[in-house]
């Protein structure tokens, strides 16, 4: 079996299993690592051997973090034992690196205000639904039109981290906001429609289910993308949503601009959410909820900065004589 035909039965396997893209794209990449790696010799006819060599170089020559070599061997793992149905493949002999545990970047009530201060229009409203939200930069900026559910003021996730619906809550202040998005939302669409466009992806086989709702407005994106793009599944332009890496890109210059020092970026936003909402009283189930975590010890991460610095403990320094 060529290396492109390897692929394109991966690609096939993780659509069937509903696999993310994004997971998708990370496990071809670790795939191509390993081929390239082992100087292009076919994965049927190499084994653990090979897999653990490849595993060791990424630890010891290129010093990845545990998780990355972790994602590596789940990629190389998926290939074996998912596309290539090695039988003989042991799984048990691989040890998995230890990740270290690592207290979240949180930014204070203070630092949040003063980045908001400055910034205006869509990424301002970013900003905030990731930080009055909890969502993750990627469920957020996946948010379809009909999503955003005003009568209960509530906003809908779909398909998030392992592909998970959940609810969370519509900020007070961000209705009127969020009404003008979707009234700039829909002049955008009927421009498109009038060019003969206004196309979007769907999610599963919905297309072939409903075939005009693509067209629809309430699946349009709630922050589109400023170019259309092709779509190979639809076979035409389409419009899809903002990239991450610009987003992520001006809440850095942000951060500079204010002269924040923190090694932060858009997810620090939800770390904060959790923060900020146990520092109120919340219990930490409903944050547990509201974020999507499986396992409520992934929440507890969040009381480890909620006392003040060294544990609570008050400095031998600041003893009054």
């Amino acid at each position: 079996m060529s290396e492109k035909k390897i692929l394109t039965e991966v690609h096939e396997v993780m659509r069937r299993k509903h696999y993310s893209i994004r997971t998708e794209k990370s496990y071809i990449h670790w795939m191509k690592r390993f081929y390239y790696f082992s100087k292009q010799k076919n994965p049927i006819e190499m084994g653990e051997d090979e897999v653990n060599d490849f595993l060791d170089y990424l630890a010891v020559k290129e010093k990845v973090s545990a998780s990355t070599q972790n994602q590596a061997l789940n990629a190389l793992l998926f290939l074996y034992k998912e596309v290539l149905k090695r039988e003989d493949f042991s799984f048990s002999n691989f040890t998995r690196a230890k990740k270290s545990v690592k207290i979240p970047v949180v930014l204070s009530k203070r630092e949040i205000d003063l980045i908001f201060s400055k910034l205006h229009g869509v990424h301002l409203l970013i900003y905030s639904l990731l930080y009055g939200t909890g969502s993750r930069l990627n469920e957020c900026l996946r948010l379809r039109v009909k999503d955003i559910d005003f009568d209960y003021q509530q906003i809908i996730i779909k398909s998030g981290k392992g592909e998970k619906d959940r609810r969370t809550m519509l900020p007070v202040k961000l209705i009127n906001t969020l009404k003008e998005q979707i009234r700039n939302r829909e002049r955008l669409h009927d421009r498109d429609i009038s060019q003969g466009f206004g196309f979007v992806n769907l999610p599963y086989a919905l297309l072939k289910k409903y075939p005009g709702a693509s067209k629809e407005f309430k699946w349009q994106y709630l922050f589109p993308a400023l170019r259309m793009c092709y779509s190979e599944e639809l076979k035409l332009k389409t419009r899809f949503h903002l990239h991450s890496s610009a987003v992520q890109r001006e809440f850095r210059k942000a951060l500079i601009k204010r002269g924040i020092n923190k090694t932060a970026g858009c997810h620090t936003l939800r770390h904060s959410f959790a923060t900020h909402l146990l520092e109120n009283g919340y219990d930490i189930r409903t944050v547990q909820e509201l974020l999507g975590h499986k396992d409520v010890r992934t929440t507890m991460i969040y009381t480890h900065v909620l006392n003040k610095g060294g544990l609570g403990v008050k400095s031998p320094l600041d003893y009054e004589e």
